[in-house]
């Protein structure tokens, strides 16, 4: 198992490869709230082909976690974040997507 300073410098490497702005202190602290599941093949990795999946996101995350109402608002986020991190990219590291997201917003004081 990589440490959290080795995965920290995937996640920030895969960061750098998007072309949109990520905020690395951000980044980190959200892959800290994530715990234990970045370390695992199966949940480090968001799947946009899965709907069942995106939904989870939508009501766990989006809705529980960063408490927005829901509405077709989030269902357009996770869309656009997927193209954002390539639409061919299987690999989208779960704490960058969900970096993503809280900046999209504008939720940061969630992870204060």
């Amino acid at each position: 198992m990589a440490t959290f300073q080795e995965l920290m410098a995937t996640l920030n490497k895969a960061a750098d490869e998007l072309s949109v702005k990520v905020d690395f202190s951000l980044l980190e602290k959200v892959a800290k709230g994530l715990g234990p599941s970045i370390y695992k093949a199966d949940a480090k990795y968001v799947a946009c082909s899965s709907n069942d999946e995106l939904e989870r996101i939508k009501k766990n995350f989006l809705i529980k976690k960063l408490e927005l109402p829901d509405s077709s608002e989030l269902d357009s986020a996770l869309k656009e974040v997927c193209e954002q991190m390539g639409t061919s990219n299987r690999t989208k590291e779960r704490a960058v997507f969900y970096t993503l997201l809280v900046q999209k917003f504008a939720k940061q004081n969630h992870y204060s």
